[in-house]
């Protein structure tokens, strides 16, 4: 298993029970199944990966009073990610996340969608409770409009992804937009949020933002990987299930297009079949193997993690060994198993 690089894994290991702590002590009401069902993911864990880039940027720009400004951000992203993970399993009827069972399998589906809503709202209560650590209004204001943009992205990305699982005239650009918007924006968004709470200039937030868009876009071809190739100990999550379900990753487009025509048919037959047996999906997983797709697809991957740890170049750091572990974060993105 790949480790996590030395100077991320302190940080991440600080920053996962900050956020934590946060989210303890101000996401509590009744009644008491609707908030157990709306934590019941954050207490399973996670990689917390989201809130840390705020917390890096935000230190690496600004210190550590810009650190600790921008914890309610870092919770208000890490609350927001769980609410599209809620709403994610019920679409696609996934049974199991970090190696649990999902939230609308433990509390039902109409208190999952209730759960989800929650988390949703607490995120942008979060981001007002800047105010109470420090943040300017004008920051928070920022701040809050950053969310909601991120949040409309990512419902138009997973509308998207939606969409093209009945399609096969889908392109290797229309999945790196969908992506974008998917998983991507968020990140951004996330590197934005850290960028704001050190207070600097705006040409570093937009610095910022390209990072994060990079990070996120290889961050979810490598989860795409590990969809077909992960390990379920590991991950977390059932493997195969994008197959049955048709999505149109860049390691199915790649082998549609670079495989002999019979054999991608064959594939296009598997792809998206419900009644698809597990020994088809093996069939199905090595085929896009034997395409070459993995390798063009998780070396698109680590030039994009490599473009992001070069625009970490051009800012002006407060703190390198912040600035270190986002150069870690970077090809952590392109290199982990879970």
């Amino acid at each position: 298993m790949v480790p996590l690089p030395p100077t991320l894994s302190r940080f991440l290991s600080r920053y996962a029970m900050a956020v934590d702590a946060f989210i303890s002590d101000h996401v509590r009401g009744m009644p008491e199944q609707l908030y157990a069902a709306g934590l019941h993911l954050i207490r399973a864990g996670g990689k917390r990966l989201r809130p840390a880039v705020v917390l890096l940027f935000a230190r690496a720009l600004g210190g550590v009073e810009s650190e600790h400004r921008a914890v309610p951000l870092a919770a208000a992203v890490e609350l927001f990610h769980n609410f599209t993970l809620i709403h994610d399993d019920i679409m696609d009827e996934d049974e199991t996340r970090r190696g649990v069972p999902t939230t609308h399998v433990v509390y039902g589906r109409d208190m999952a969608i209730l759960a989800g809503d929650l988390l949703h709202a607490e995120a942008f209560r979060a981001v007002y409770r800047g105010l109470e650590y420090g943040l300017e209004p004008e920051v928070v204001a920022k701040a809050a409009g950053v969310l909601a943009w991120a949040a409309k992205r990512v419902s138009e990305g997973q509308a998207l992804d939606m969409a093209f699982e009945g399609r096969w005239d889908v392109t290797v650009k229309d999945y790196l937009d969908m992506i974008y918007l998917k998983t991507g924006a968020l990140i951004e968004a996330s590197a934005a949020l850290g960028s704001l709470a050190a207070m600097g200039d705006e040409g570093y937030v937009e610095a910022a933002r390209q990072y994060g868009r990079l990070v996120g876009v290889a961050f979810q071809i490598r989860d795409d990987y590990l969809g077909v190739y992960g390990d379920p100990a590991k991950t977390g999550k059932p493997v195969y299930s994008d197959l049955r379900r048709g999505k149109k990753t860049i390691l199915v487009l790649h082998a549609l297009q670079a495989l002999p025509r019979e054999r991608a048919e064959r594939l296009r037959s598997i792809l998206g079949n419900p009644a698809a047996s597990e020994e088809e999906l093996a069939e199905a997983a090595e085929l896009i193997r034997e395409s070459g797709a993995v390798e063009y697809a998780m070396g698109l991957a680590r030039e994009m993690a490599e473009n992001a740890q070069r625009l970490l170049d051009d800012l002006p750091v407060d703190d390198s060994t912040a600035a270190e572990a986002l150069r870690e974060l970077a090809l952590f993105s392109v290199e982990r198993e879970r």
